[in-house]
């Protein structure tokens, strides 16, 4: 796993006259940190690959074989393709640099194709329900030997791309919802290769459509907390793995500070956050050496890769609460 650092920032103190009351601003420390490895391209490569071989080989079967339970794992291994095209095309997205138009890069896709991902499964899983309703209201003979050969297959591909997404998915809401995506297809092909096996030897065909309502029901409670953290990072919201009063007290609790507010915590992307903070400092602006070392401790033990530091006089702090209250500052 590589790590792209970017050289940091020291921008001089200076005061600004805004409204009739003056700023002293600190450093601006700027850290852009690239979780997505180098080989998370050849991974979605691969996993994409094998996924379009099993669309095809359970499609062509669940047809032959009369299987809802078959055809339903090929129409989610599809959403799965097209799921994982997203998150690629969001991991390529995310390492190109910032421009002028979008200055903190194009990290921001990665939330986007989380949010893309979560709701092309929930359609997915709607899909199998509703064919299944259908198959158990109108039962048709299910071909178990097939269903069992083509489910366990299915399931090894599955469970060899969701591996290989595994690490990863701690640190990326992105690769996360890639591997929900291969984990969950694993406990679908398994369901179906099971209730193949037992329809092989007992001809109980409604077994067939049941086990997909079972298996959409687990899907569906995975995804369902995938797609929230994912609306929430959308709404710049603070991200769960942040402790804002951690932070908070941090800040707090530095030499000279005597008030923190507009502190304000949002993702980048699903690797990546930002923060901005004003600092009260009735003694002046300490220097860029103590902003600086602010901004490091922030993102390295907060997670802050993006954090911009203000450093405010007493006197200018009064006319900034009024002004927070009338409008966001």
């Amino acid at each position: 796993m590589s790590t792209h650092q970017h050289e940091e920032h020291d921008h001089s103190d200076h005061h600004e006259h805004h409204e009739g009351h003056a700023h002293a601003h600190g450093g601006h420390g700027h850290h852009h940190h690239h979780a997505p490895q180098e080989g998370q391209g050849r991974t979605f490569a691969l996993a994409v690959g094998l996924n379009v071989l099993i669309v095809v080989v359970q499609g062509v079967y669940g047809f032959l074989a009369h299987s809802t339970a078959l055809l339903a794992d090929a129409g989610h291994n599809l959403s799965d393709v097209l799921g994982l095209l997203l998150a690629w095309a969001a991991v390529w997205l995310g390492k190109r640099k910032p421009n002028a138009r979008y200055t903190f890069g194009l990290g921001s896709s990665s939330i986007l194709a989380s949010l893309a991902n979560a709701a092309l499964l929930l359609f997915a899983c709607g899909a199998i329900v509703l064919e299944a309703i259908q198959r158990l209201l109108d039962p048709a003979p299910v071909a178990g030997f097939d269903v069992f050969v083509v489910a366990t297959l299915g399931m090894i591909v599955n469970g060899f791309s969701a591996w290989l997404f595994m690490r990863g998915s701690k640190e990326d809401l992105n690769v996360r919802g890639a591997f929900l995506h291969m984990a969950a297809d694993a406990a679908i092909s398994a369901a179906v290769a099971v209730s193949g096996l037992i329809i092989m030897f007992t001809g109980a065909s409604w077994l067939d459509p049941l086990m997909s309502l079972i298996v959409v029901s687990v899907i569906v409670y995975g995804t369902w907390g995938l797609g929230r953290d994912a609306m929430r990072l959308a709404m710049a919201a603070v991200p769960p793995s942040v402790d804002m009063s951690r932070i908070e007290r941090y800040l707090t609790q530095l030499p000279g500070v005597r008030d923190v507010h507009d502190l304000h915590v949002w993702a980048l992307s699903t690797t990546e956050n930002a923060l901005t903070v004003h600092l009260v400092m009735p003694q002046g602006h300490p220097g860029d050496a103590f902003v600086q070392g602010v901004v490091t401790t922030l993102r390295r033990d907060y997670s802050m890769h993006h954090a911009t530091v203000q450093v405010e006089f007493g006197a200018a702090c009064q006319a900034c609460v009024l002004n927070e209250r009338g409008h966001a500052h």
